[in-house]
């Protein structure tokens, strides 16, 4: 079973290989964005089952995002990236409504699977 997800992250060649590295393992990545208003609208629009969201992002901060997309439940299961150490991200993930986060230099879909368990 595929699952749909979007990915957010301000780098674009990032994106494009987190793409292939997904969609390599069965993942139809619907949408990417660059930006945390872009990725609003196209959650909205694309209606993703996972995000993946870069927490820097060059206007609204990931923990936002991610505050925004989980708010009130209901919307896609949403999993932080970045290049910064972990211990600087969990601590805020949980008040964000994340389900996990992953380092960039680790993603996998096996990683992307474990934080969405």
């Amino acid at each position: 079973m595929s699952r749909t997800i979007l990915i957010v992250d301000d780098h674009p060649s990032f994106r494009a290989s987190a793409r292939r590295l997904l969609e390599a393992d069965g993942y139809d990545v619907v949408g990417e964005a660059s930006d945390g208003l872009s990725a609003l609208e196209a959650v909205r629009d694309l209606r993703p089952e996972v995000v993946l969201l870069d927490v820097q992002l060059p206007d609204i901060d990931g923990f936002e995002v991610a505050s925004r997309l989980t708010n009130g439940g209901g919307g896609p299961a949403v999993v932080l990236t970045s290049s910064r150490d972990a211990a600087d991200i969990v601590p805020f993930a949980a008040d964000a409504g994340v389900r996990g986060f992953v380092p960039k230099s680790e993603l996998s879909a096996a990683a992307l699977e474990a934080a969405l368990r």
